[in-house]
């Protein structure tokens, strides 16, 4: 095995002893992780910013002009088709396994896929600070609709009516450009950032914020930060622990050493 194996190795075992110790942690994902799952990245060759203009799809352009909302709504006819058959990978299930372990206090996230909550976490710990895609609310009076209901609408080639309760607009219940992140998950997980003794990142770039200032919150507040991504990230120089690899890999090899207790 070579001298980087077993840095690597070390590490994966360090993070393991951490989590077993720690009182409270709290885990941050952002696209990283479900990326063994199949989730288009938007920004590659043939991905859906190749045929939808972002600028187009921004939250003062779906609230003022009726063009750019069925545009949006064609995205999101796109979208739910490429990720309704999406299941988690190791990297979802071993975090509900820490859940289940009692090792893990709540999960802070940028994804919009759901893909925790299916993986077996408890909606009541998972914040999701940029939304979620498989609900559609009224942006007036917040009723909620199902997504396979207005999916069958557009792929009917039909309009998406107007909210039943209060004739409002309807729009997925995600942040779009231009849009404020959800209060009460924005609040929550800075809350929680604040009182951890372990912030385990994985899967985020820790480039969009305001989000990233949570781990840099966590960090002033006294906790550990662990970084686990597979390219550099601007929060690296102040970990506590640094991880290059796949999320899948790393936190299934994590969650076995905590199970084993062996580190």
């Amino acid at each position: 095995m070579t001298g980087r194996d077993d840095s690597k190795e070390e590490k994966i075992t360090d993070l393991a002893r951490r989590l077993a110790e720690s009182r409270e942690t709290v885990i941050f994902t952002g696209a990283g992780i479900s990326t063994e799952s199949g989730i288009a990245d938007f920004r590659s060759p043939g991905g859906i910013w190749d045929r939808f203009d972002p600028n187009e799809l921004s939250y003062p352009s779906f609230v003022s002009n009726p063009v750019s909302r069925r545009n949006y709504w064609q995205f999101y006819r796109e979208y739910w088709k490429e990720a309704r058959d999406v299941e988690p990978n190791r990297a979802h299930f071993a975090l509900a396994k820490l859940e289940d372990l009692g090792n893990l206090s709540a999960i802070v996230t940028q994804n919009i896929d759901g893909l925790h909550q299916k993986a077996g976490n408890s909606p009541e710990k998972i914040f999701e600070l940029h939304g979620n895609m498989w609900e559609v609310r009224c942006l007036s009076c917040n009723d909620i609709y199902t997504w396979n209901d207005i999916f069958q609408l557009l792929e009917e080639g039909k309009e998406v009516h107007s909210c039943r309760q209060c004739g409002g607009l309807l729009k997925p219940a995600t942040v779009s450009f231009g849009q404020s992140l959800p209060e009460r998950a924005l609040r929550e997980a800075q809350r929680l950032s604040e009182r951890c003794d372990l912030f385990l990142c994985i899967g985020s770039s820790l480039v969009v914020y305001p989000a990233a200032y949570l781990p840099e919150q966590a960090k002033n507040s006294g906790a550990k930060l662990v970084i686990l991504n597979r390219e550099p990230t601007p929060l690296d120089g102040i970990a506590d622990l640094v991880i290059s690899g796949e999320a899948g890999d790393v936190m299934s090899q994590v969650v076995k050493a905590v199970e084993t207790r062996s580190f």
